[in-house]
């Protein structure tokens, strides 16, 4: 099904130790953006239980999980691929998790918005 790729150390020689600890800090902020999705996510879940529409709170409760998942799993893909690159001294990969985390993030703003604005003038 899926190719396995050889162990790192094993790719292309050591880059200069600067690059590599700036891929890892780059790895590391993304994982720190899905902590704090995951942590909204548990906070609309549990802690505003009458500020709306149950069902559109659980829509985008759902929504932040996705996202911070995705941020997770993404992240680390994309720190692998880029320290391939750089052990192999190619070009740096292009990646598409800075657009779906744009995406998703503008997407659960408008829910929010939504969910606001039913809260406030339904009651």
């Amino acid at each position: 099904m899926f190719a396995r790729k050889p162990p790192l150390r094993s790719v292309g020689t050591d880059p200069d130790y600067r690059f590599t600890l700036a891929n890892e800090r780059t790895f590391l902020a993304w994982l720190r953006t899905a902590l704090a999705l995951l942590a909204g996510a548990i906070a609309l879940a549990s802690l505003v239980h009458d500020f709306g529409p149950r069902p559109f709170r659980i829509a985008i409760t759902v929504m932040l999980l996705t996202l911070a998942m995705a941020i997770t799993v993404g992240a680390y893909a994309r720190w692998d691929r880029t320290e391939r690159a750089l052990r192999e001294n190619r070009p740096l990969p292009n990646d598409p998790l800075p657009r779906i985390v744009v995406t998703g993030v503008g997407i659960v703003v408008v829910a929010a918005g939504v969910l606001v604005y039913l809260a406030e003038f339904s009651r």
